[in-house]
């Protein structure tokens, strides 16, 4: 079901892949998490933290990054987290099939400790071999 998210930001990408202020992140690219599958969405977040653990939890050895961006056409909640773990859509993440406009790359943004990062690593593995649920894409 789409519900058609009212939400007016700012809006956060996090991710280890470099963009280009003022360029654009667009669908058809390999996920963040699971290398061999092609998005049909890009997914964002209003909250700074949640984009920021985006990014620390992307696949790839390069540095994690956090843009500022601005979706440029409608975007909806994003079912893999409202409907599958937070109902009410709490982390305010977002997914649209339209591109994200990048505004700024963040250079101030909470990071995880390494402990955190491992557990969050040992939490997504766990659910990723019980087959309960995909990685968020």
């Amino acid at each position: 079901m789409v519900s058609h998210a009212q939400d007016d930001g700012p809006f956060f990408h996090g991710t280890k892949t470099r963009l280009l202020v003022d360029g654009l992140a667009t669908p058809q690219h390999h996920s963040n998490y699971q290398a061999d599958l092609v998005m049909r969405h890009v997914y964002f977040t209003a909250l700074i933290d949640v984009a920021g653990l985006a990014a620390e939890l992307a696949a790839g050895d390069g540095e994690p990054h956090v843009y500022q961006v601005e979706p440029t056409g409608p975007f909806d909640d994003d079912p893999n987290v409202t409907d599958k773990r937070f109902p009410g859509n709490p982390t305010r993440s977002y997914r649209t099939t339209a591109p994200l406009r990048i505004i700024a790359e963040l250079a101030d943004w909470p990071r995880l400790t390494p402990e955190q990062l491992a557990d969050w690593r040992e939490r997504l593995a766990a659910i990723d071999v019980d087959g309960q649920a995909t990685i968020i894409n």
